[in-house]
């Protein structure tokens, strides 16, 4: 081949390379992350001086948000793992598909509370103030003096770190659309500045705006208690199905230099909350600090015990069955209408929430995830707290 047909042919071939990847890329096609300098349907530069369609070439994926963990979606097995010993028959098993998202690590605590009604009382009314409350009578009980934890579980620096507990379902709902606005504004302009100088207006398209921080759906907080993650083998089978968010039926460390510790904070039997003196076997009487006790595969904390938390979800006995098997939720009475329940003998209306966990004063049973119970969404309970989650726009990278 001669010099000349060489330099023609790599002549050629430049040009097919420029021709065939109109982006401009140097390395193949364009992603998310990478898009190019121009459009690959339509040929037309991004972030033309002269008024082009503006793209953050800056972006390098989504912004996690504070005391989130990233969630992999999956396919997996919701329902009840043990004996139905209510005889409900609403948690039957069922294969789902649960898409990515994220979840705080811990259940929100008093401090997190604590700093909303702050902003609160300084940024809204007196009426918008009094509405967020906590209701600290949770704690009364006729015949038992548990009046010290009304006027000191919330507010003491003792019980910083606890978790919040008298909270409503609506309450909860409230407190996750301050946080989206004050993470937002925070992401987009730290220390009051636009975090993008090119481009200050922080929008969805810049990437500089979360998702909604909201209540998991049932089915979302079911799964992320699992972490079925953590049993996946080679040819995507997973062995067994998990009683509780760990390995074994046992309620305590089975092994290592923790052996015989427990794994979460749960009332052992009647009377029984904390263990002798000395020798506690939980460490708590009744809830405990949100860090206490060891992650579950997905890194998240007290998914099993300490406090129930709300989900989304309005509760029906059949939801399993009719809702759908991507990304499950019941956010309505649809296909199974209220009406159909005996009002005088049955709680089950549009106003009953979904809860699940288990808490400090319940027994292993409904420490399992499959375990579903439900209350008014304006009623709360010392054993009853929640945290957020969030749909997850693509992949994590760290920053």
């Amino acid at each position: 081949m001669s010099t000349k047909l060489r330099l023609i042919l790599g002549v050629l071939g430049c040009v097919f390379l420029l021709t065939s990847c109109p982006s401009g890329l140097k390395n193949g096609n364009p992603n998310s992350l990478k898009v190019g300098k121009k459009s690959t349907v339509t040929g037309l530069a991004y972030n033309n001086k002269k008024g082009g369609f503006q793209v953050n070439k800056s972006y390098k994926g989504p912004i996690v948000g504070p005391n989130l963990v990233f969630i992999e979606g999956g396919r997996v097995t919701l329902g009840g793992g043990e004996e139905d010993v209510m005889k409900r028959n609403d948690n039957r098993q069922r294969t789902v598909t649960i898409q990515s998202f994220y979840m705080d690590e811990t259940e929100i605590s008093n401090l997190h509370y604590l700093e909303y009604l702050d902003a609160i009382k300084r940024d809204s009314t007196l009426n918008a103030y009094t509405a967020a409350l906590p209701d600290t009578t949770v704690w009364l009980d006729e015949l038992a003096f548990n009046d010290p934890y009304v006027t000191h579980y919330l507010r003491h620096p003792g019980f910083r770190m606890y978790p919040v507990v008298g909270v409503t379902w609506k309450q909860s709902n409230d407190y996750a659309a301050w946080r989206t606005a004050v993470v937002n504004k925070n992401v987009a302009f730290p220390k009051g500045k636009p975090r993008n100088r090119k481009n200050p207006i922080a929008n969805m398209e810049s990437g500089l705006i979360l998702p909604e921080y909201r209540l998991p759906t049932e089915a979302e907080w079911e799964y992320a208690a699992k972490a079925m993650i953590g049993t996946q083998q080679e040819d995507e089978n997973q062995e067994n199905q998990r009683i509780y968010p760990w390995d074994g039926p046992s309620m305590r460390q089975p092994f290592g230099r923790t052996r015989g510790q427990m794994l979460a904070n749960y009332k052992r039997g009647r009377g029984d909350y904390s263990g002798l003196a000395g020798r506690s076997n939980d460490g708590a009487m009744i809830t405990a600090e949100v860090y206490s006790y060891p992650a579950n595969d997905f890194g998240l904390y007290n998914m099993a015990g300490n406090v129930n938390e709300w989900t989304m979800d309005t509760y029906r006995p059949l939801t399993l069955d009719d809702v759908n098997d991507l990304n499950p939720a019941r956010r309505s009475e649809a296909q199974d209408p209220a009406k159909l329940y005996d009002k005088g003998n049955s709680l089950i209306n549009d106003n009953a929430k979904v809860y699940k966990g288990g808490s400090w004063a319940d027994g292993p049973y409904w420490l399992s995830p499959g375990t579903r119970r439900y209350l008014d969404k304006d009623a709360s309970s010392s054993t009853i707290g929640f945290r957020c989650a969030m749909f997850a726009p693509g992949k994590p990278t760290k920053r």
